[in-house]
């Protein structure tokens, strides 16, 4: 008989009231200088959700964070969804332009933060920036600090936990009780073919039930799971296997930057089960440090990578006694939906990614007509299922784009499927790079190169990267009577968007240089130029 595996489908803030009733002492996330168990974080949620009431915010409202991976960020997750509230986690790296579009097409109502000596960058000089000098504008109130004290304005933590002393907790529950498995927990802002991101509305089932159910019962060790992953929370591919191990009463291990001894340090000392390196970058990382040893990693059983065959390979042979996984995912489905099989061959598990995961359906469609093409051609991969996003924030245009009336998602990425249902990824077919991880659209570079005056025409393509996979190199044309160098217009695009989508190279064309595909730019002729 076929096992069958039940799945009870959970708001985020239901999640942690169960993984706390069960295992109250139990470390929910670690840190390498934090910790925090899960009567803390339980603790710590209500009260970032009485503040919220306290502020006058309403269920339902937007809530942005603009924090590193920290306890503090998991406080403010779980306590917005217990207030009813929708998560709007906000990229650390993107600059001040890009935040301030993201507040404003998201509707924030409020906007936390952080000012501490660990923090990436300057949070608070970004802010002021995007509002125009810090002052909230539309529909944002207030801004406040989950880590520090007030500076420029800005309310601090103590002062913003005060506005819950007078919020009743019955209150934050009352809400909590209202809150539906189909209602929005987050908004999460992905690069599209478009120059600004769109918002992925993911509702509760969405970022609940495939993380916790992998985590329960494909992914669990057997005992006390301890999940480490490499990138950070505001991204989905960290996000999602968080929420699965707080679903499955686990522990979960991060940093609040990427670097490679630490985490070894940090997965060797907590006998790490399960681990999400992802990308080819965080991988080679740790395999090629001196620290690195087969032995320390002798608890692990589980990890995820993407990577191409040869990297697959060697980390397969390095992790003998651990199952090498590879995956397909993306924003707009909440993360994973095809992973590999428990019973899938090395060479399957070395060429292809995964089968659709329980309760998620794939077609492979002709980009062009929409027509289902036979298993081995390669086509669009369209995605149907609870995972897949509502919409796109503020988007109609967009959502009609992606979603059809049957709820297909239309991914825009190109895939094959073998005659045993195997998934292998062919590229995109929407004009987008994937930057160690992170989604560039051409257009948005582009159109950032054309503001310098010099800039008659710029086409950024994908160059091929060992390490992030692939990097963007831009092709300009320069006006007539303009002196301009590579570095001039690299050092342009240097501290105004993010630094993932800075070309790496200038290639300078004339009028006569440019490929063309009837009546415009041929980009495939470009790549292979590269």
């Amino acid at each position: 008989m076929t096992s069958i595996v039940t799945t009870e489908v959970a708001t985020l803030g239901d999640l942690l009231l169960r993984a706390c009733a069960a295992h109250p002492e139990r470390r929910a996330l670690v840190l390498p200088h934090a910790s925090v168990t899960y009567g803390e974080l339980r603790e710590g949620a209500f009260k970032v959700a009485r503040a919220l009431f306290g502020l006058g915010v309403k269920r339902g409202e937007h809530v942005a964070l603009l924090l590193p991976n920290s306890v503090e960020f998991a406080e403010a997750l779980f306590g917005i969804a217990l207030a009813g509230c929708v998560a709007v986690p906000l990229n650390a790296r993107l600059r001040a332009a890009e935040i301030g579009f993201i507040v404003d097409n998201a509707d924030v109502a409020v906007l936390l933060t952080s000012r501490h000596e660990s923090d990436p960058t300057n949070f608070l000089a970004i802010i002021g920036d995007a509002l125009g000098g810090g002052k909230t504008t539309g529909t944002l109130r207030h801004v406040a600090l989950l880590r520090g004290e007030a500076q420029q304005g800005v309310m601090g933590r103590a002062e913003f936990l005060a506005h819950g002393d007078s919020i009743d907790p019955q209150a934050v529950e009352a809400v909590r009780q209202c809150v539906r498995v189909r209602d929005t927990a987050l908004i999460i802002y992905t690069s599209g073919t478009t120059a600004n991101p769109k918002g992925c509305v993911l509702p509760h089932e969405a970022v609940t039930r495939g993380p916790v159910e992998r985590a329960r019962y494909r992914l669990s060790s057997g005992g006390v799971d301890v999940t480490w992953a490499g990138g950070p929370l505001f991204h989905i591919g960290s996000l999602a296997p968080f929420i699965g191990s707080v679903g499955a009463g686990g522990t979960f291990l991060a940093d609040t930057y990427f670097d490679p001894g630490r985490a070894i340090a940090l997965m060797a000392q907590n006998g790490v089960t399960l681990a999400w390196p992802w990308f080819p970058a965080i991988v080679q990382g740790i395999i090629d440090h001196p620290d690195f040893a087969s032995e320390k990693f002798a608890t692990l059983r589980y990890l995820f990578l993407i990577a191409p065959p040869t990297l697959v390979e060697r980390v397969q042979d390095l992790f003998a006694d651990t199952e090498v996984i590879q995956a397909c995912g993306m924003t707009e489905t909440a993360g994973v939906f095809a992973l590999c099989d428990r019973d899938e061959t090395r060479e399957s598990r070395i060429h292809t990614q995964g089968k659709p995961c329980p309760g998620v359906e794939v077609r492979i469609c002709d980009p062009e007509t929409g027509a289902d093409l036979p298993d081995g051609t390669m086509g669009e991969i369209l995605v149907r299922g609870y995972n897949v996003m509502d919409r796109y924030w503020a988007s109609p245009e967009k959502t009609s784009e992606a979603l059809d009336p049957d709820g297909w998602l239309r991914t825009g990425d190109l895939y094959t499927r073998t005659a045993n249902g195997s998934l292998i990824f062919g590229g995109r077919c929407k004009d987008m790079l994937k930057v160690g991880g992170e989604n560039v659209a051409a257009i948005e570079v582009e159109a950032y190169l054309c503001g310098h005056p010099a800039v008659k025409t710029a086409e950024v393509v994908g160059r091929p990267d060992a390490r992030l996979d692939e990097v963007p190199v831009a092709f300009v044309e320069i006006y007539d009577g303009h002196d301009v160098d590579e570095e001039t217009l690299i050092a342009f695009c240097r501290g105004q968007i993010a630094s993932y989508k800075v070309p790496r190279a200038i290639i300078f064309m004339t009028g006569a240089d440019w490929p063309m595909s009837a009546t415009k730019i041929d980009k495939r002729a470009l790549r292979a130029m590269l």
